[in-house]
């Protein structure tokens, strides 16, 4: 299968109101023409409105699947235009089954590895205009993928995209997230997670995980 990046999406920080208080968030984000420089912190025009739970370098580009969005569409009745989620990159797939924690993806001449997953806010249920989104995108296993950048460049809109397989023991991304959110999660599989090159964002919250339960 030919991996391809659809879509190339940037945003600004803006205002967003979250019920009775407004919150700076870039969630908010629109494809772009041409190419777009890639550094370790992220794509050219691009902001972290929370910079305490988004970006920095293990969270440093996020990726979204076209066929994701085709599953939405059919649950929800109606097409989702690309950066709906707020993804960097739209790819046309993320290819045979699920992605892991070190795999990586390649692109020209930028090198992405996978971290984690994307755990949905209220931000997200705003932008959707769902108050229960954030629980409804949880449980359909389908969070993307936050990367980190090992080699940066340029990319645009049409690039090819070769992902290269990490290490088989790695968790799944869409595991991680359960591991993450799940109230009695097995500490065998958190101890096999935190062996991955996890987000440090990740790391903290598994480790605490485990120290719970562990």
């Amino acid at each position: 299968m030919q991996l391809r990046v659809n879509s190339v999406n940037v945003g600004l920080s803006k205002p967003l109101i979250l019920g009775n208080r407004t919150v700076s968030s870039a969630i908010i984000k629109a494809p772009v023409a041409g190419p777009v420089e890639v550094t370790w912190d992220g794509l050219a025009g691009d902001e972290q409105g929370d910079k305490r739970s988004h970006g920095g370098a293990d969270q440093a580009v996020y990726l979204y699947s076209a066929e994701d969005y085709a599953w939405w569409a059919d649950q929800l009745g109606f097409e989702l235009a690309p950066a709906t989620f707020g993804e960097n990159l739209t790819l046309s797939s993320f290819g045979a089954g699920p992605v892991r924690v070190g795999d990586r993806f390649r692109i020209g001449g930028v090198l992405l590895e996978a971290t984690g997953p994307r755990i949905p806010c209220s931000k997200l249920a705003t932008r959707m205009g769902d108050s229960g989104f954030a629980k409804r995108f949880r449980e359909a296993g389908r969070p993307g993928v936050y990367t980190r950048v090992l080699s940066a460049g340029w990319l645009e809109a049409g690039a090819q995209v070769e992902r290269l397989a990490g290490s088989e023991s790695a968790p799944t991304v869409p595991r991680v997230m359960r591991l993450y959110l799940d109230k009695e999660p097995d500490p065998a599989e958190l101890r096999q997670a935190l062996a991955a090159p996890l987000a440090e964002r990740t790391r903290v919250a598994l480790e605490r995980q485990l120290d719970r339960v562990g």
